[in-house]
């Protein structure tokens, strides 16, 4: 018991888990580990490709991609001398609901990152040749994407599944987009929905969390944005009404790539836990599960087979994933379509479910041994609203998984009848 009371106190917690809101609106939690003399920062700000409009998709990528290109205070050149003079690490992402930032350094270089994250969220310049490059880039990108047999059956995949919906576009664009967006339209999608309201920080490492949050006060306490746009609702997607499938023919192409699946839980349903557990048994544990079991292991028709849950603010989706031969397309997506009935119908067994659960406890403690980890976690929490408790009981709500719990939710996500299959491929 005494072994069981430490190892979860050495997961975060209420009691050693700093959350503060400054008053412009930025969240900043903060955790203590002076066991390494590092510190890592991590976040997101409410913006990403819901704001763009169709003819503009990449728009969000774009201005994320070009906030280390240059800013009114210093070019590329200087800020990226900054942070390698102290051996530090910066970078943005973007994202469909929000965007992110993350960032790594020696505990005493802690005001170098804010300050660099300061200024480029706050002041990038745009500049005109930095951003000449930076559009050729993401076209070279855009057009080994087209070639891609995996990416593509990705993006089909949620054209089908998603008609209609903001998911169903691709957050990195099109060729013909990307061309069109120009410098004028970086700065006002950065005007328009760049902000602090929404705008999470963790910080994580050989820090006290208060003197952590001091800091980024300092740093991003005076931002405001009477401009930054609301928060946009992500509206709801229901299952197909019957089956689509859809081909997007490659060329010249020694490989298929196949994705079969469906809509799935949102992150805050509370049959996530269930589907999880589910996933990771169809699809996921071991050699991949059974879809990995019976595609691949047994029947030898695909390179790789496994499954996937991806949940969110937003819709989810549950989906199935196979590289396969051309030739071979046909017979493994009626052999995936079969098992994923089987697995509706028959369950899964007491030993399946235990073996699971089994993993995903003993896996969390060394999910969180790095800072990097702790502030992923820490970002988990914040923008699933799970509360600050949530690593300490986790073990107890996989453990409250039952079978019939899986199958339930195995039952309410997949219909056999009602799949979305996408196929990329010659």
């Amino acid at each position: 018991m005494a072994d069981r009371r430490l190892h979860l106190v050495s997961l975060p917690g209420a009691d050693d888990i700093h959350r503060e809101i400054l008053p412009n609106g930025i969240t900043v939690l903060s955790r203590a580990n002076f066991n390494s003399p590092s510190v890592v920062i991590s976040g997101y700000f409410a913006t990403g490709a819901l704001f763009e409009s169709d003819d503009k998709l990449g728009l969000a990528d774009f201005v994320c991609s070009a906030l280390m290109r240059g800013t009114v205070k210093r070019d590329m050149q200087k800020i990226f001398d900054a942070l390698e003079s102290v051996g530090a690490g910066f970078g943005y992402d973007s994202g469909t609901y929000t965007s992110s930032f993350s960032g790594r350094s020696l505990a005493e270089d802690l005001p170098l990152l804010l300050d660099i994250l300061s200024e480029t969220i706050q002041f990038p310049a745009f500049p005109t040749d930095q951003i000449e490059r930076l559009r050729a880039q993401l076209l070279t990108g855009l057009a080994i994407r087209a070639q891609d047999t995996a990416d593509m059956s990705d993006l089909v995949f949620n054209e089908i599944l998603f008609e209609g919906h903001p998911y169903a576009r691709p957050e990195d664009g099109w060729p013909h987009t990307i061309r069109s967006i120009t410098r004028k339209d970086l700065q006002a999608f950065h005007r328009r929905t760049f902000g602090p309201r929404g705008m999470v920080i963790v910080v994580v490492g050989a820090i006290e969390p208060k003197r952590a949050v001091d800091f980024v006060q300092r740093a991003l306490g005076d931002w405001k944005n009477p401009s930054q746009a609301e928060r946009l609702n992500i509206p709801d997607q229901g299952p197909l009404r019957k089956m689509k499938r859809r081909v997007h023919k490659i060329a010249g192409k020694s490989q298929s790539d196949l994705v079969i699946g469906t809509i799935g839980p949102r992150r805050k349903d509370s049959d996530f836990m269930a589907a999880l557990l589910g996933n990771s048994i169809l699809g996921q544990f071991g050699m991949m599960g059974r879809i990995g079991e019976v595609v691949r292991e047994k029947a030898g028709l695909a390179y790789y087979a496994s499954s996937s849950l991806s949940a969110g603010i937003g819709p989810g989706t549950w989906s199935v994933s196979a590289g396969v031969s051309p030739s071979n397309v046909q017979k493994a997506a009626d052999l995936i379509v079969t098992e994923l009935k089987r697995f509706v119908q028959k369950g899964v067994t007491k030993q399946e479910l235990s073996d699971n659960q089994n993993n995903y406890v003993g896996r969390l403690p060394l999910s969180l041994e790095s800072n990097g980890g702790v502030a992923g976690a820490l970002l988990n929490i914040e923008r699933n609203e799970l509360g600050l408790d949530y690593y300490r009981e986790y073990a107890g709500k996989i453990r409250a998984v039952k079978r019939r719990d899986v199958q339930a939710a195995a039952a309410k996500f997949i219909d056999s009848e009602r799949l979305a299959i996408a196929i990329a491929g010659p």
